[in-house]
């Protein structure tokens, strides 16, 4: 599929900051397989007075962009056309998953594509007894590993129920278990904590989904948004695989991939400090537009 992109994220302030700094990650990922970022720009309003794009250490665009002087309003635009391929169907040669604490550690390397970085404690995801117990309850030490992130995949949503506002962008994954209610980030946050109880390693993906309206209905301009799923190790001989969670599914040909980490604050797509008293107010708009199959 090829798809243009555009997504606008405006924030309102009650009171003009008189200093502030952001690290912007939104635009997608050219990876070595299943997706290309043929061509992307972000664009910030006001000017920033410093700016700096790079790549992290996950491999993902960002842009750090400070301000000095005060502004009312700021604005960050994207815009990209992104080629994704529906991903290959391949044999299930995954370890079992008693198995994988020891095919972990086979692996030597370090780089960020290297398991050891998603297996333990990240800064939001500590461990937690109830997730783990549940996850061991679903799983079978014989199944396979992709057995067992189908499995959790299926578990949460069937069991967990999608209610925007239920959580915040901060509420820790054994909350939103208790609750069974939440987003796309709480559902990645309760599957990566269990499966990293049954040593697997597993990741944060941020990214977009493209939605399609129900039938007789016109899409809604700007109706998209940001999505997020989990990425999960399945060993040496297979690598890292692609689970959505929210929908149960495997990530595909409608998943565009922006940012791969840990977990959400390795990928926020805003993040930053403020000198500032007083509210203030965001919105949010995405646009996925398929150009063609």
């Amino acid at each position: 599929m090829l798809y243009d992109i555009s997504m606008k994220i405006s924030y309102a302030y009650e009171v003009g900051p008189s200093g502030a700094r952001h690290v912007v990650r939104v635009l997608p990922l050219t990876l070595k397989h299943g997706q290309r970022l043929i061509a992307g720009t972000v664009g910030v309003d006001p000017t920033p007075d410093e700016r700096t794009d790079y790549i992290d250490f996950f491999g993902n665009a960002a842009s750090s962009i400070s301000f000095r002087k005060s502004h009312r309003d700021l604005e960050i635009r994207m815009q990209a056309r992104v080629q994704v391929d529906l991903p290959p169907d391949i044999a299930d040669v995954s370890p079992a998953v008693a198995r994988m604490a020891g095919e972990t550690f086979d692996c030597w390397s370090l780089e960020p594509e290297s398991p050891h970085h998603f297996l333990w404690s990240s800064p939001r995801l500590p461990p937690d007894a109830e997730i783990a117990r549940w996850a061991h309850e679903l799983v079978q030490p014989t199944m396979s590993v992709r057995e067992a992130a189908d499995t959790l995949c299926r578990a949460i949503h069937s069991e967990f129920t999608y209610v925007p506002g239920a959580t915040r962008v901060d509420t820790p994954p054994g909350e939103a278990f208790e609750l069974r209610k939440g987003v796309c980030q709480d559902f990645t946050h309760v599957m990566i904590v269990a499966l990293r109880s049954l040593d697997i390693p597993a990741g944060y993906v941020s990214g977009f989904l493209r939605t399609i309206p129900p039938p007789g209905k016109e899409r809604l301009e700007g109706a998209d948004a940001m999505h997020a799923w989990v990425r999960v190790w399945c060993g040496q001989a297979t690598g890292w695989m692609e689970w959505d969670p929210t929908n149960d599914m495997m990530a595909g040909a409608d998943h565009i991939r922006v940012a791969y980490g840990r977990d959400y604050s390795d990928v926020a797509p805003v993040i930053g400090i403020l000198r500032i008293y007083g509210g203030h107010s965001t919105e949010q708009a995405v646009d996925v537009i398929p150009v063609r199959v």
